[in-house]
Order: C-alpha cells, then structure tokens, then sequence
C-alpha cells in the first residue's frame, strides 16, 4: 500500500512529537486517539471501537502499535513500522469482563524494559476510558503517570503542504456535497433525502478522486429546530417558508473542510433578511484581519465588535482549529477562536470558522474553512457565501 505522505513527513513528525515529550519530561507516549495515530504511523482503520494503541519511546526510532489480533494486519498494510513493531492481543481481550487490552499493553512494556519510566498518557479523548488508565496504573506500578491529551495534536496544528492539498481535495468534495445538497431542497422532499444527497456526494467525490467517511455526519436542522445547530435529520417533508441549516465536511485521506449554509425556502423572514447582513459582514471582516501574528482571542474580538454595533452577541466561540480526524469529531481540540485564546496564527494552520447565531426559535449558520497564509487567509471553498433562497416553485412544489 502506498502511504499518504512520503516516510520523511512521518520521520519528522515523530521527531517533533519526541521533542514536546523531552520538554515535558515524558518517556513513553501511550496514543489512543485514532487522528494522532493515524498522524505518526499512517494506521487507517475502522478499529477505534475496541483498546490499541501507538506507543512512542524516546530513546526508540520505531513506533510500537498494539492492537487487536485481526488488526494487525490492517497496521502492517497502512503503516509504515516494521512489521515486527506491530504485537497483536488476542481476541479474549475483546469486550470481556475479566480481561483487559490495558493489562496485555502493561505486559509488554514491562518486557521491554519500560516499567519504570515516565508515561504519557491521553488522558481526556473519546477512545480512552477510566477503566484502561486504572489497568495501566494496576500493570505498571513503578511507571509515573502523566496528562499528554494534547501532546500530539499541538504537533498537527501547522500543515504540511501535503496536508494543505488532501485539504483542497476535500473542499471540492464539500462544495460539490452542498450544491446537490441544495438542489434537493424543496417542499415536500423529505430531510432524509436530502441527508442521503448529501452523503451520497461525499463518498462518490469527483470523478478525478473520491471521499470518505466524515467524522461528523451531515447535521440538517429545519424549521424552528434551525436554532438547535446539533440535530441531525428525520424522515419529515419540508415546508415552505421554513429555513434549513447545512453543515457537512468533505474528507479525503481523513482530512475534512467544513463547510455550513443556511437555506431558506422560499422568502426568508424579516429576522433572516436582518441577520444574515451582520453574519457575512462579521465572517469577511474575520478573514480580512486573520493573518500570521494575530492571535485566535483577537479574531474573536474582531467578530464581537463586528456584530456588536448591530445589536447582536455570542455566546459560544466562534471556530475552532481543523483537519485530520475520526467520528465523532473533526475538531483538533486545540485552538479556538474565542475570547482569550492566546494562540497565535501561524501560516499553514486552518480553522473552521462558524459564526453562527442561534435564537429562541430560529438561526442561521454561514461557515467557511481557511488556512492560514504568509500574509493573511485563504478560503478553502467556494460555494457562494450567502444566504441561500430557494424560490420560484412550480406548481408540482419543486423550485425551477
């Protein structure tokens, strides 16, 4: 199998990881979530619903990836470690009551001659739990344990032009997903059409390559649920004059650009006319300000004033650092636009930035995902940046 990106890229984001784990006094680096091993090793599979896990020691060129045993293979295909790095459990270890992987991967660290160090672990991510921490700490009493969460995930921040590029890929499968998306809205379709439209335009991609599986499925609220911005869809048909909010990533090579528009069928409502303006106007003033040396904290203040003089605030922040993920989220969990956040921009890093503004029975969500240039920011796609009016129905209901 053809790796992603070249073992040099590999190499050097080993090396980089291996120099926030000597600044934080960590020894070995137990990785857990799926993005950061994926990040390291290049392991690609559906697999994350049971323990592995990529172990990096300091003083050691190669990674260790632990899994289970009808996995491994899958690690010795999409990775670039040796084969002989690659240990597997067996599968009494799956899902048992008296077993435990944690006790297996404790097992081995003490063979190797680990069992006395200092480790890392990612303590606050979906795939690691209570349980596995307690096990560890029960299989290597002599090691000192240590908070690593984002360790690896600062190291992502700045992109690699190689990323940038699996990035621009992904935008053109998200512009595409939306425009067809877009086009399947009209009175009387059902949400769930549109959601299968819409997925069905994020695998397929174009002809030139394909998606993949987002990290995040396609949220649609409709109606008065538009200023809930987490629903997903039902099998309910749409109705004229209510408002429909999009928002979808295009993925390739686990790389997602986030894209969200809202859809209003037919005439918007004065408060959407109202809105929209400040929205747009707050999301170009964003880009226009963003460039390397600004801090996230100060293009959250940029946003505040910007809504601010016409008469509206948010509560939740305003974007929020992106790239390579697994469900459920294609967040990094690092940076985000928000009041405070010291960050400070650098070129190659790349936001999702979704200033949305939700109401007690209504709201609107316009979004766009932008990198970080040598002089200011650049938007990844190009679906036109509006609020979206599906008009003139046809007497069937179907808009021409």
């Amino acid at each position: 199998m053809v790796l992603p990106f070249d073992i040099l890229e590999y190499h050097q984001r080993l090396q980089k990881t291996k120099k926030r784990m000597a600044d934080q006094g960590i020894d070995v680096l137990l990785i857990t979530d799926p993005a950061n091993m994926n990040y390291l090793s290049g392991y690609d599979a559906w697999s994350f619903y049971v323990h592995q896990m990529l172990v990096i020691i300091i003083d050691e060129p190669q990674p260790l990836w632990i899994g289970r045993y009808q996995d491994a293979n899958g690690a010795r295909v999409t990775t670039w470690i040796y084969d002989e790095n690659v240990i597997a459990y067996p599968d009494y270890f799956v899902h048992s009551d008296v077993y435990h992987p944690m006790d297996f991967i404790a097992d081995i660290l003490l063979q190797i001659g680990q069992g006395k160090r200092k480790i890392g672990v990612e303590m606050d991510h979906y795939y690691f739990t209570a349980k596995a921490l307690e096990r560890l700490k029960r299989g290597l009493p002599n090691a000192t344990f240590q908070d690593a969460t984002l360790l690896v995930n600062r190291v992502r921040i700045v992109k690699s032009d190689q990323e940038i590029e699996y990035m621009k890929r992904a935008a053109q499968i998200a512009d595409l997903a939306m425009t067809k998306g877009v086009e399947s809205i009209y009175p009387g379709v059902r949400e769930c059409d549109t959601a299968s439209e819409i997925y069905y335009h994020m695998v397929r991609g174009t002809p030139d390559f394909g998606g993949e599986y987002p990290a995040i499925v396609p949220l649609l609220p409709t109606g008065d649920h538009t200023s809930i911005p987490h629903l997903t869809w039902s099998d309910r048909p749409f109705v004229k004059g209510n408002a429909v909010i999009i928002e979808l990533a295009g993925c390739y090579k686990r790389y997602h650009v986030p894209l969200a528009r809202t859809v209003s069928i037919g005439e918007p409502n004065e408060k959407m006319k109202q809105v929209a303006p400040v929205v747009l106007e707050g999301i170009q003033n964003v880009l226009d300000f963003a460039k390397p040396g600004v801090t996230c904290g100060e293009l959250e203040e940029v946003w505040r004033k910007s809504i601010k003089k016409h008469g509206f605030e948010k509560e939740a922040r305003l974007g929020y650092s992106v790239g390579l993920n697994y469900p459920p989220d294609w967040g990094e969990h690092t940076a985000s636009i928000r009041k405070g956040d010291p960050t400070v921009l650098e070129p190659n890093m790349t936001f999702h930035l979704i200033p949305a503004l939700w109401f007690d029975t209504d709201g609107i969500e316009i979004s766009e995902t932008f990198k970080v240039t040598e002089s200011g920011s650049e938007r990844f796609t190009t679906y036109p940046q509006e609020l979206i009016i599906r008009d003139h129905m046809d007497l069937s209901g179907q808009i021409s």
